[in-house]
């Protein structure tokens, strides 16, 4: 990756947020050598999180779940809350069903594990201000056995170890008289998981992107999803209208 690549876009602004002081430098040190890349703040827990994301207003938080005080999900539920604009790639060694899936309804856009490559943090970073949501396979898919067990009524895990996940039971429990999708609410859904962000979506589609913000809006309220990874996470497994 060359200077010259990001040169048209200012630096991508990151706040880490971690409770042990060698992993945050050892973050700041690898992210500050990135040309396009920024660190602009480092929060010891949840709550100097919160207060260095509203104060900097960062493009990415980098969030470790497990600190003090106030917690990475609660952390996460503030801050897209009041900062729509900034995305939340949880990093950390946690990897229980239940806590993954806690963040990414709190609003995390991006979830990797601790021994995860540099490379594909990077990556992953540089995603997040393309607009793309990314989850591991191996993240995706507890994600996803939660989201199942939410629609059979069954208790959500807490860690035990799951089955592969059953494609068709994915969609959270629908009232007889909830609407389905229509075939152009499927079709933005399907460009959603494709990772496209509404800029590319309304490109496609020939429509304008305010346009493609009313239509996901109304998709989110159908499905009773918080944020785009669900969508995502939700995509091909809705009915739709006749």
């Amino acid at each position: 990756m060359t200077v010259g690549e990001h040169s048209d876009n200012p630096a991508i602004r990151i706040v880490i947020a971690e409770d042990q002081a060698i992993v945050r430098r050892g973050a700041t040190m690898l992210l500050s050598m990135e040309p396009d890349m920024e660190v602009v703040g480092q929060a010891r827990n949840g709550v100097e999180a919160v207060e260095l994301a509203q104060l900097l207003h960062p493009d990415v938080v980098l969030m470790d779940l497990h600190m003090p005080i106030k917690g990475g999900v609660a952390a996460t539920r503030e801050i897209t809350k009041d900062l729509p604009n900034t995305q939340i790639l949880v990093l950390t060694t946690l990897d229980d069903d239940e806590t993954v899936f806690e963040a990414v309804r709190a609003g995390a856009q991006a979830y990797l594990l601790k021994d995860a490559s540099e490379d594909e943090l990077l990556e992953t970073i540089r995603a997040l201000r393309r607009g793309e949501s990314r989850l591991t396979p191996q993240i995706a898919r507890k994600v996803m056995d939660q989201f199942r067990r939410m629609a059979t009524g069954s208790p959500l895990s807490k860690g035990t170890p799951s089955a592969p996940p059953d494609h068709a039971a994915l969609a959270p429990a629908r009232t007889p008289d909830s609407e389905p999708l229509t075939d152009k609410e499927d079709r933005i859904l399907e460009l959603i998981s494709e990772g496209m962000t509404n800029r590319q979506i309304a490109q496609t589609l020939s429509f304008a992107e305010g346009t493609i913000k009313n239509y996901i809006s109304r998709i989110m309220d159908k499905l009773h999803a918080n944020t785009r990874t669900e969508l995502a996470l939700l995509s091909k497994r809705q009915p739709r209208a006749d």
